[in-house]
């Protein structure tokens, strides 16, 4: 390998530790974040003195800010860069056919189950 060659391979490789890869604080500040958010709602479940709907509000309300801290920490999308932006659409354009799919599946099966009773 020549001196330009290593030296094109050494700014790649300088540009993608920069392409918003996280260190191992990000990595230990998601994970305590996740623990302390599933360490509260099974509390509360356990505790046992809160009613349905208050439990039911704080395990959804939890688990969507969990959601947003694995995005954030773990998967690093965030809308502040071009790529940013552009990694989060693609997420969320998967995350929506992969529900499609999956509902519209889960809806034909209830459905073939049914015409099937008759």
């Amino acid at each position: 390998m020549s001196h330009s060659e290593s030296h094109i391979v050494g700014q790649h490789t300088a540009a993608h530790a920069d392409h918003g890869h996280g260190d191992v604080k990000s990595y230990l500040i998601g994970f305590v974040l996740s623990v302390i958010l599933t360490v509260i709602p099974f509390w509360a479940v356990m505790n046992g003195g809160f009613s349905k709907g208050t439990l039911l509000w704080t395990i959804v309300t939890l688990a969507i800010v969990q959601i947003w801290v694995h995005l954030k920490y773990f998967l690093h999308l965030n809308f502040t860069t071009e790529d940013g932006k552009a990694s989060t659409f693609s997420f969320l354009f998967s995350a929506v056919i992969i529900v499609m799919v999956v509902g519209l599946s889960v809806w034909i099966i209830y459905e073939s189950n049914a015409m099937m009773m008759y």
